[in-house]
C-alpha cells in the first residue's frame, strides 16, 4: 500500500495541470452568439471525405488509439486510456462540398483561418453586401417605374398629337407628312423605353431574391457556427470541472496523509515548498486544515485514505477522458468543419459581390444599348430611312404654300361669294378701260384669279341636286329607298378597295380643298361621282375625311342623344362580360336607320381592324377616332355637347367593345 504520493505520481499530476492549462488557451472561439445545439440536418450537410482536391488539406484529428505510436515528452498522455467518444464536431452535419468554386482563392481561406474573428468578420461583410444588393435594387425598381411613366406618356402624347391634328385644320401637304413621321419616331422611342423599363424591374426582381438566397445561407452557416461554438465550450466546461474535482481528491489526500504520520505544521518544515510543477502541496494543505493533532484513530484515517483515493481515481480517469474529447473536438474543429464554415461564407459573399457586379454590368449594357437605340431612331444608319431631322427636312413650305393658295381660291370662288370688284361699269366709279385693252378677253369675275402662270379655267357655280350632307338619316334612307346610305357604301367600298393598307387611315386627315370639292360633288348627287378616279384614289385621306364630315353632319347624332347616357352607363361596367351585354341591348334600341347604318359601318372598320399590321390602326385607334364621331360631340350643342366632352373616355371604350365582340352583336346566326 503506497504511503504517499510518489514523484513519478506527483510529475504526472503536475503534468496534467500544465496542459490543461495551456490546451484551454490554445485559441480563442470566434465571438459570435451561437444557437441552442440542434440535431436537425443542415442543407449543407454531406460526408466529409467529399472535399474536393483543390481545398486545402485539413489536418485529421490524432485519436487516443494512435498517441501509442506517437512519441510524447509527458507520461499522463501515454497513460491515457482508449475511450469512446460519445458527442463530437463529427456527429454535427458538415458542409456540401459540391458547392465550392472551383476558382476560390486558398490562400484567402488561410487567412480567414489564421484569425480569430473569421467567422464574424464574414458575416457582417455578408451583411454589407446584402443591404449593397437591396439599394440597387430599389434603385433599379424606382428607375423602371419612372421610364414606364415616361414611355407612357410619351406614347399618349404622340397618339393624341396625332389625331387631334387629323381631326383639325391644321396645315396639309408635306408638312403633315412630316408631322405624322415625327409623332411615329416619338412612339418607337416611347416603345424603346417601355422595353428598358421592363428589362430593369426584372433586374430588381433577380438581385432582391439573390439577397434573399445569400441572407438565408448566412442564417444556416451562423447558426451551425454558432453549434460548433458551443460544443467546443462545454467541452471546455467539463474538463475544468473535472479539473476542479481532480484538485479537491487531491488536497484532502495530502491532509490525511499528513494526519496519519503525525506530522504538524511545524515539524514538516515544507510551508514554502513547491512540487516540481511549481505547485505548493503541503503548506496548501496544511493553510487548509491547520495544525494536525496526534492520535486519530489508526483505522479510521486508512478508511478514509482508501475513500479518498478512490474517489481521486474516479476523478483522475474522469478528467483525463474529458481532457482528450476537448482535445479531440479543438482539434476537429479547428483543422476541418472551421475552414469549411469560413468557405461556405466566402463563397456566399463572393456569390453576391459578384451577383451584383454582373447586373450593374447589365444596367450599363442596357442604358448603352438604349441610347443608342434612340439615337438610331433619330438618325437611322440605313439610306433610305428617315429620321427626324430628315422628315423635318422634306417640309416645303413654298410649295405648300402654293398649293394652298390655288385650292384656296378655287374653294372661295366655288362659294358664291364675290369680293370687292377690280373693274366695272364707269357709272359706278370704275376706271374706264384704255382702247388697247378693250379688245382682249377678260375673265369673269366669277373665275378665281391665277397665280401660277396657267391659263384661266371658267368654273361655274354648281347647282344643288339630291342634298345628303345635313340631312336626317332615316329621311335620306327613305328619300333613296335603301337599306345603307349611298354615301357611306361608296365612300366605305373605295376605302376597302385603295384604303385598306394605307398607314394610319382615318386617323390622317386629306387636303382641305379637295375634301370641300368632293363634298360639293357627292351633296349634288352622289351616284355621278366616280371614286376610282386618280384624283381620289391618289389621296384616299380626302374620302375618309369626306366619309366623317359626313357623319359629323347628320342632325342627331349615328348613336342617338336618347340612347347617350344608356350607352355610357354600360361602357362603365367593370365587368368585360356584362358590357358586351349591356351595350348589346343599348345597338338593339336603335332604331332601325341607325342600327343599319352602324351595322355596315362597324363592319367596314372590322375590316381595317384586321389589317393592322399594315395600317396601324387597331381597335383601340379606330375607337379613339370615332368615338366622338359617332356619339356626336363635335355636332352637339349646349348641354348635351358639355355632357359628350366629359365621357369621352367612355366613348371610346363603348365603340371599342361594339368593335371587339362584332360577330356577336350584328352577324345574324346560321350566316358565315
Amino acid at each position: 500500500m503506497s504511503t504517499g504520493p510518489t514523484p513519478t505520481s506527483q510529475q504526472s499530476m503536475d503534468s496534467v495541470y500544465s496542459r490543461a492549462s495551456y490546451t484551454t488557451t490554445n485559441r480563442p472561439l470566434a465571438s459570435t452568439s451561437p444557437p441552442q445545439p440542434s440535431n436537425e440536418s443542415s442543407p449543407y450537410s454531406a460526408p466529409q471525405a467529399s472535399l474536393k482536391p483543390d481545398s486545402p488539406p485539413p489536418i485529421a484529428p490524432r485519436l487516443s488509439s494512435e498517441s501509442a505510436n506517437k512519441p510524447s515528452s509527458s507520461r499522463w498522455q501515454d497513460e491515457i486510456p482508449t475511450i469512446e467518444r460519445r458527442d463530437t464536431v463529427a456527429s454535427i452535419p458538415s458542409y456540401d462540398a459540391a458547392s465550392i468554386m472551383e476558382n476560390f482563392d486558398d490562400n484567402v481561406l488561410r487567412a480567414l483561418c489564421d484569425l480569430d474573428c473569421g467567422v464574424p468578420l464574414l458575416l457582417d461583410r455578408i451583411k454589407q453586401s446584402m443591404v449593397s444588393c437591396r439599394e440597387a435594387a430599389v434603385f433599379f425598381k424606382k428607375r423602371s417605374t419612372i421610364e414606364e411613366e415616361y414611355s407612357k406618356n410619351m406614347q399618349k402624347l404622340a397618339r393624341i398629337s396625332s389625331e387631334v391634328y387629323a381631326m383639325n385644320d391644321g396645315k396639309a401637304g408635306s408638312f403633315v407628312n412630316a408631322w405624322q413621321a415625327s409623332m411615329h419616331i416619338h412612339e418607337v422611342i416611347a416603345e424603346n423605353r417601355s422595353r428598358f423599363a421592363q428589362r430593369l424591374s426584372d433586374i430588381s426582381e433577380e438581385l432582391n431574391s439573390l439577397a434573399k438566397h445569400v441572407d438565408k445561407g448566412r442564417k444556416e452557416t451562423k447558426e451551425l457556427a454558432g453549434r460548433y461554438e458551443r460544443l467546443l465550450v462545454d467541452s471546455e466546461m467539463s474538463l475544468e470541472k473535472a479539473k476542479v474535482r481532480h484538485d479537491s481528491a487531491a488536497e484532502e489526500l495530502e491532509r490525511l496523509v499528513l494526519q496519519k504520520e503525525g506530522e504538524s505544521y511545524k515539524d514538516t518544515g515544507v510551508q514554502n515548498t513547491r512540487s516540481p510543477g511549481g505547485k505548493r502541496v503541503i503548506g496548501k494543505a496544511v493553510a487548509k486544515g491547520g495544525l494536525l493533532l496526534k492520535g486519530k484513530n489508526p483505522a479510521n484515517l486508512q478508511r478514509q485514505e482508501d475513500d479518498v483515493r478512490t474517489r481521486m481515481s474516479t476523478a483522475s480517469n474522469a478528467m483525463s477522458k474529458a481532457l482528450q474529447e476537448t482535445q479531440a473536438i479543438r482539434q476537429e474543429y479547428f483543422n476541418l468543419q472551421l475552414p469549411r464554415i469560413l468557405r461556405n461564407l466566402k463563397e456566399h459573399a463572393d456569390e453576391i459581390d459578384n451577383g451584383l457586379q454582373y447586373h450593374l454590368g447589365r444596367y450599363a449594357f442596357l442604358f448603352e444599348s438604349l441610347i443608342q437605340t434612340d439615337g438610331s431612331s433619330l438618325i437611322p444608319l440605313e439610306p433610305e430611312a428617315t429620321g427626324l431631322r430628315g422628315a423635318i427636312d422634306l417640309i416645303d413650305n413654298r410649295a405648300d404654300f402654293r398649293v394652298y393658295m390655288q385650292n384656296y381660291a378655287v374653294a372661295h370662288t366655288n362659294t358664291g361669294q364675290r369680293g370687292l370688284r377690280r373693274e366695272g361699269p364707269w357709272q359706278e366709279g370704275f376706271v374706264m378701260q384704255a382702247p388697247a385693252q378693250a379688245d382682249k378677253p377678260i375673265a369673269s369675275s366669277s373665275q378665281p384669279p391665277n397665280f401660277l402662270g396657267e391659263s384661266p379655267v371658267l368654273v361655274s357655280v354648281p347647282e344643288k341636286g339630291t342634298p345628303t350632307f345635313g340631312i336626317d338619316l332615316a329621311e335620306q334612307m327613305t328619300r333613296d329607298a335603301v337599306e345603307v346610305p349611298r354615301i357611306m357604301q361608296k365612300c366605305c367600298e373605295a376605302i376597302e378597295k385603295y384604303g385598306m393598307r394605307s398607314k394610319g387611315i382615318y386617323r390622317i386627315s386629306g387636303t382641305h380643298s379637295k375634301i370641300q370639292k368632293l363634298k360639293e360633288k357627292l351633296d349634288r348627287d352622289v351616284d355621278s361621282v366616280d371614286l376610282n378616279s386618280t384624283e381620289w384614289t391618289s389621296d384616299i385621306n380626302n374620302v375618309t375625311s369626306v366619309l366623317k364630315l359626313w357623319l359629323r353632319e347628320l342632325p342627331e347624332p349615328l348613336l342617338t342623344h336618347s340612347l347617350h347616357q344608356g350607352f355610357i352607363e354600360a361602357a362603365k361596367l367593370e365587368v368585360p362580360r356584362m358590357r358586351h351585354i349591356r351595350l348589346h341591348e343599348r345597338v338593339n334600341d336603335l332604331p332601325d336607320a341607325n342600327y343599319a347604318t352602324l351595322k355596315y359601318f362597324l363592319g367596314h372598320l372590322h375590316k381595317i381592324s384586321v389589317q393592322e399590321a399594315d395600317n396601324q390602326m387597331t381597335i383601340f385607334n379606330l375607337a379613339v377616332v370615332f368615338g366622338p364621331t359617332l356619339f356626336g360631340i363635335s355636332g352637339s350643342s349646349g348641354a348635351s355637347g358639355v355632357n359628350g366632352m366629359a365621357d369621352a373616355t367612355w366613348q371610346n371604350r363603348a365603340i371599342e367593345t361594339v368593335l371587339e365582340h362584332y360577330a356577336d352583336i350584328f352577324v345574324d346566326e346560321g350566316t358565315s
